[in-house]
């Protein structure tokens, strides 16, 4: 069984978009039953299928499998809920770790989020100058942002 444990971050410069190139993703979700989400993404030519359970802590378990390009769009335009999640990937490697920075366009335009996998829960890391503040609000997760995009958040961050 896969495992996934990482930590969100707010990014408060751009800084660090200079460190490594961009990769467009575009996904969506078939199903988000409680905590528990079936994706399906295009990463550059490839098509992925996720499945990821409820989050205990900062671990959750997370089954990825790689499908046709074609396949996954077709999937993303005829069963997918719109908005789609359209974004760049930058991953940074910094010491031992892989920073995914995600700069959201289309509807999430403005946010700006980092994530980082760790080994364990209470791993102790080091930020990067450009990272803000953790964020644990599922309100950041993309599950979340396809259904209550970054653009519809009131001033004060509730939807």
């Amino acid at each position: 069984m896969g495992k996934e444990i990482e930590r969100k971050y707010l990014v408060k410069n751009n800084d660090w978009k200079s460190l490594a190139p961009g990769v467009v993703y575009r996904q969506g979700y078939i199903a988000t039953v409680g905590k528990q989400t079936v994706r399906v993404r295009i990463v550059g030519n490839q098509g992925y299928l996720t499945i990821k359970g409820e989050n205990i802590g900062a671990t959750r378990s997370e089954f990825e499998y790689p499908i046709p390009v074609k396949d996954a769009a077709e999937m993303l335009d005829t069963l997918c809920d719109h908005p789609l999640i359209e974004k760049t990937r930058y991953k940074i490697p910094i010491g031992d770790l892989i920073w995914e920075i995600d700069e959201f366009t289309g509807e999430n335009k403005g946010l700006i989020i980092a994530e980082v996998e760790l080994q364990s829960e209470n791993q102790v890391i080091e930020l990067p100058p450009w990272i803000d503040r953790q964020v644990r609000d599922p309100k950041y997760y993309n599950s979340s942002l396809a259904k209550y995009p970054y653009s519809q958040w009131k001033p004060d961050n509730n939807y």
